[in-house]
């Protein structure tokens, strides 16, 4: 007799389940997208205990035909496909054709179901077997109880996490569904406790103030665009509202929610330096596209896709989030202490109101123009001792010789916003006019202005600059040198030499020309002329960084060699400033084309409005 026989139906069920069914999450969203797929407007997910004990799932979508029931618990049986070319432009979200089978291997199941408005039926399952099937009353739709899930897999149950845990990945399928499909009315409800209930409003921003709550909502920013092939739309955050994993960056195709790294990697080149490290944006971006240029049939859960034209893709996603960001005010402001549940229960209610307002969306944000405060005075303008209120590009006033900033100008003149260069670069000014009152232990610069109290991270201010300036330079093919009176000589081991030799294109690309003087020793006899004054150090920090990476990508390598510079070459904390001083670099930092955060994302400003003030001291409740 052969050792090889084939496996009986409720045994290859059980085996198929094991991929399909993971744990009562895996049966909630197997559940929810057939609804989904059969034109459900409202869905309705009830649990108890988890999903352990049951799991309910109600519809008003198409509902089941008579004759299609005994095919909706087989395997392999669908009406989502038909042939090859189906397979490979799918347009629903299931396609296998194994959910029921493999749910109903490892479950009770009752299945109430009505196609049209007569007559439903009822079909309890049972071990993959129909053990009763009998006429009901039913609305128009489908409702599919799932009780004791693994009851008949004993082993599966030691794998389940705690019942929190369980619960919070439900929740989290379904969040994700709310904002995929905010057209569709959802509702979760966790042993009789409302988790989640939307309008069906269809629009997203509506959802992600239910789902993270209104301090996020209010502080959504609307993107969309396209390309002949990818229509982008969604919600991005403004960059104070970030988390420490990638769990709140949500991807969506064709309403599927996916996880793709290269796309992930798009995103946050759209925030980039306006976060900080090891830190991630909230964002849901909904993708429509020709469903030939996805394959979604690569993974069991069917999360991770392949792309045809990703570059296309990544390109047009990182372009809208600049372009959405660099319109924006990006100060975080202040705000006292938190709401009760109460109000902000109340808050919520408010906000789906007001997008029920055709005038007032947050997907057109209102933008408000600056006035200015300062007002024209006839003491200022006597005042011989009065400056121009004009942007500096650099100035050398600000610290100490020893930490002077460097100057590109020969002649040590700073470039003014009226100044071509300037214009070409950073034409508008991102900051509200503001007036310095001081400066708290030599680190923060005290501003304020009709609107409220402004502190400025002195080192971040002047880092932002810098590293602006660097960044137009660095790369940038440059014929004026500035030969040294001395030159450097540097000296490595002979595996360094081997090393560096490796990267004197990269090195040449940042402006740093290296001339062989011996098995293992360079000198350096000129410097580009934006070159910042102690060109030793500057040159040994990028050698260093060079020696440190195993292979370099060319414009990472510019970017990460502004940020080195800019940090070391800016004001540090404990410098005292003079007022005038002060000015000037808010004044400069006001014509930067990102003011808000350091290259390293840090916050250089934060706010406080007079009302929030006169809120801490009480002056109004």
């Amino acid at each position: 007799m052969g050792k090889i026989q084939e496996l009986d139906r409720q045994l290859a069920n059980k085996i198929a389940a094991g991929e399909v069914v993971e744990r009562p999450a895996s049966v909630v969203k197997e559940l929810v997208e057939n609804a989904i797929d059969a034109g459900a407007t409202e869905i309705t997910v009830k649990v108890r205990e988890a999903g352990l004990e049951s799991i309910a799932v109600t519809d008003n979508g198409s509902g089941i035909l008579e004759e299609d029931i005994p095919l909706a618990f087989g395997r392999h049986a669908t009406s989502k496909i038909h042939d090859n070319h189906d397979l490979f432009h799918i347009r629903t979200l299931g396609f296998r054709g194994e959910a029921l089978a493999s749910i109903t291997s490892v479950s009770r199941v009752i299945l109430r179901t009505c196609a049209d408005h007569t007559v439903g039926h009822e079909v309890k399952v049972e071990n993959s077997e129909i053990i009763d099937q009998t006429l009901t009353r039913a609305k128009k739709g489908t409702e599919i109880i799932v009780k004791d899930l693994f009851y008949n897999t004993p082993a599966r149950l030691k794998y389940v996490k705690s019942l929190h845990t369980e619960l919070g990945k439900i929740t989290d399928i379904m969040n994700r569904f709310a904002m995929s499909h905010s057209h569709i009315r959802f509702k979760l409800e966790a042993d009789g406790k409302v988790l989640l209930q939307t309008t069906g409003s269809g629009r997203l921003n509506e959802v992600m103030a239910q789902v993270y709550g209104m301090t996020i909502a209010r502080d959504l920013i609307a993107i969309e665009g396209q390309t002949g092939d990818y229509e982008v739309t969604g919600e991005i955050a403004r960059p104070e509202h970030t988390r420490a994993n990638r769990h709140y960056m949500s991807l969506f195709i064709n309403g599927r929610y996916i996880k793709n790294f290269m796309l992930t990697k798009a995103i946050l080149e759209g925030y980039h330096t306006l976060l900080p490290i090891g830190r991630y944006p909230v964002v849901a971006i909904q993708i429509k596209m020709d469903p030939g240029l996805v394959d979604v049939n690569v993974h069991p859960t069917k999360q991770e896709v392949r792309l045809s034209k990703e570059p296309e893709l990544m390109t047009l996603i990182t372009r809208l989030i600049k372009e959405a960001l660099l319109g924006q005010s990006l100060i975080p402001e202040i705000t006292v202490p938190k709401k009760n549940k109460v109000l902000e229960k109340f808050e919520q209610q408010r906000f789906i109101y007001e997008q029920t307002r055709p005038v007032q969306s947050l997907d057109k944000p209102v933008v408000q123009e600056d006035k200015p405060f300062f007002p024209e005075s006839t003491e200022r303008a006597d005042s011989s001792e009065e400056k121009p209120s004009q942007p500096f590009i650099v100035y050398q006033e600000m610290t100490r010789q020893d930490e002077a900033p460097e100057v590109p100008d020969k002649n040590d003149k700073p470039v003014t916003a009226t100044s071509p260069a300037a214009e070409s670069v950073h034409p508008e000014r991102k900051l509200p006019m503001m007036e310095v009152v001081g400066q708290v232990h030599g680190t923060y610069i005290i501003a304020q202005n009709e609107e409220g109290m402004y502190m400025i991270d002195q080192h971040a201010a002047q880092e932002r600059i810098k590293y602006e300036y660097y960044r137009e330079r660095i790369g940038h093919v440059e014929h004026q040198v500035q030969p040294l009176l001395v030159p450097i000589a540097l000296s490595y081991t002979r595996d360094e030499a081997l090393r560096i030799e490796k990267y004197r294109d990269e090195l040449a690309a940042v402006g740093l020309e290296l001339e062989s003087f011996g098995g293992s020793d360079y000198l350096v006899q000129a410097v580009p002329t934006w070159f910042p004054a102690d060109a030793e150090e500057t040159i040994k920090d990028i050698i260093e960084y060079c020696l440190t990476h195993q292979s370099l990508n060319l414009n990472k390598f510019r970017e990460d060699t502004a940020i080195m510079m800019s940090c070391k070459k800016s004001i540090k904390a404990n410098h005292y400033l003079r007022q005038e001083d002060m000015a000037r670099l808010l004044e400069e930092l006001a014509y930067t084309s990102e003011p808000y955060t350091c290259p390293h994302g840090r916050p250089i400003t934060i706010k406080y409005t007079t009302y929030e003030l006169e809120k801490m001291f009480k002056r109004v409740m």
